[in-house]
């Protein structure tokens, strides 16, 4: 342990050297560059296990939490995780030029690698203690968190929910491309070959692959094999193969591309919407017990938005074309001014048959002797997912308006998949395209910069109230009185393990805080580079 830290050390003092003599007085950017440096060495050696991250620390490190409570062998993938940590590292790898974050990145490469499964993809979180341990997890804490039906049953497969296994994908592209390290390239060969297999022949993906269909809940069928919008699962897909054909410049994946953008006008409903999940029959179908078979004014939105962009992708007028009846039921389905809420001017659902909102509730105290009912009344509804959505129609309307009228040249002028995408001066493939995701571009004044800085605490760790914790696990739920004392808040009994804010003063570790003022913190000197 001293000798890794005084080799840590060693590194910071010729960091701090190479700072001093990159700039030319003491000024704002010195210090934001020293600020950056102490914030990450203490998340490496003080927060990081085996390279990864959870969400949420207590600062003793006695609990810790992912989207769940997470033991201390383990990390989480999705974002806020392991894989954002990831991406920040780069991105101060590129604004500042040391090695020291690259290196940082490459921990967490390593986690992420060791975490892939033998056929390519990822879980939602990695146990270093193994399948044995990770077992245990979902048969105690995973399976008492009442409205995370995801973690109640233990798969042993990969997911595309919240983007998990693509975005671990497209971070190792990003850490292949970055000096062309032949090291990254197995995993990432392993990774592309798991999404093309587990793409549909009409162009879809399921949510979880290879496909199971073993955990039927109060009569829901599984759902995860049914083709899945949700969470982006088809769209962050294809993107990940549309930076694939960018950077790696392999026409391979131009077939995949086109069929997924295609399943967006297979799976349009006649009337003009999308469901989330739909059948290999192309049913509209439902999926967590609290999100019925029904069309969502919302994944319309996002679908149509999507067309948009396909048309500017490619010029060809069946996916604009589609809009205008996308649009014309959202006009239709948009709630009476006295049952809107703000910006919450949809139903979260709508049924297929009726075309009337769907309202969704709960009874109960826990996962055990709970459950989730619809109706048309929309009142108490549940707080964890909305009953009423925000659509901003308007500018759907205006990217229609102003797409319409283009020039097919002046469209696809842009486009990642036009063949003259790379003839530009001093640009190859492999630095073209931006890849991170969750890139976080605030310009702040410079009062706030301080501030960000001067926040870092005596152990240099940015700190925050309102974490969002869990009952710790202790039984599985007894309390079978059908109340609504829980029916609107975000957690049930004690025995529900599912997360909820600590509106308490207790402090934590954040890695989305750290990931927040690390962007802001680039951002600022990327600007007092290039003014």
């Amino acid at each position: 342990m001293k000798t890794k830290t005084i080799f840590l050390a060693c590194i910071l003092i010729v960091c701090f050297s190479q700072l001093r003599s990159q700039t030319q007085d003491n000024g704002l950017s010195s210090t934001v560059e020293e600020s950056m440096l102490r914030a990450t060495q203490y998340m490496l050696d003080s927060v990081s296990y085996n390279g990864g991250y959870v969400w949420y620390y207590l600062p003793d490190f006695s609990r810790q939490w992912g989207e769940m409570e997470a033991y201390k062998t383990m990390i989480w993938l999705q974002h806020p995780g392991t894989i954002s940590m990831g991406h920040t590292f780069l991105e101060a790898y590129h604004a500042t030029g040391n090695e020291f974050y690259y290196r940082a990145a490459q921990q967490a490469a390593a986690a992420i690698i060791w975490g892939q499964s033998h056929r390519g993809g990822w879980n939602y979180m990695i146990d270093f203690a193994g399948d044995r341990s990770l077992k245990k997890w979902y048969r105690t804490i995973g399976k008492n968190g009442w409205r995370l039906e995801e973690f109640q049953h233990y798969y042993g497969n990969s997911t595309f929910d919240d983007d998990i296994t693509s975005d671990a994908a497209r971070f190792l592209l990003r850490m292949y491309l970055e000096k062309m390290d032949p090291a990254y390239k197995p995993a990432l060969e392993k990774a592309i070959d798991f999404i093309l297999e587990s793409q549909y022949p009409a162009g879809g993906w399921p949510q979880r692959y290879p496909l199971m269909n073993e955990f039927s809940k109060d009569g829901h069928p599984d759902y995860t094999s049914f083709y899945t919008f949700n969470d982006d699962v088809i769209w962050e897909n294809v993107h990940f193969f549309i930076q694939c054909y960018e950077t790696l410049g392999q026409e391979r994946f131009l077939d995949p591309i086109l069929r997924g953008m295609n399943f967006y006008l297979l799976s349009q409903d006649t009337c003009g919407a999308w469901g989330q999940q739909l059948t290999m029959n192309m049913q509209v179908a439902g999926a967590r017990t609290y999100e019925p078979a029904a069309l969502l004014p919302s994944t319309t939105f996002e679908n149509a938005m999507l067309l948009l962009k396909f048309y500017a992708y490619t010029g060809d007028k069946k996916f604009i074309d589609a809009v205008p009846a996308a649009i014309a039921w959202l006009e239709k389905t948009e709630l009476p001014k006295a049952q809107q809420e703000g910006a919450r001017t949809h139903p979260a659902f709508v049924d297929v048959k009726t075309q009337r909102p769907i309202y969704v509730h709960r009874v109960g105290a826990n996962v055990k002797y709970g459950h989730y009912y619809t109706d048309e009344d929309d009142s108490n509804l549940l707080s964890h997912y909305y009953g009423k959505s925000r659509v901003p129609l308007q500018t759907l309307k205006d990217e229609y308006k102003r797409l319409v009228n283009l020039s097919t040249e002046e469209l696809t002028k842009d486009s990642p998949l036009a063949v003259n995408c790379f003839n530009q001066p001093n640009t190859t493939p492999q630095k073209y395209y931006d890849l991170n995701r969750f890139r976080i571009d605030i310009e702040l004044p410079e009062s706030e910069i301080r501030r960000i800085v001067e926040s870092l605490d005596d152990k240099n760790r940015w700190l925050q109230k309102h974490a969002y914790i869990s009952h710790p696990y202790t039984c599985d739920g007894t309390d079978n009185e059908q109340t609504e004392k829980y029916a609107t808040t975000r957690v049930g009994d004690e025995t529900d393990t599912s997360p909820f804010p600590d509106n308490s003063d207790q402090l934590y570790i954040s890695t989305r805080l750290y990931i927040r003022n690390m962007h802001v913190l680039i951002n600022y000197l990327k600007n007092a580079e290039h003014p």
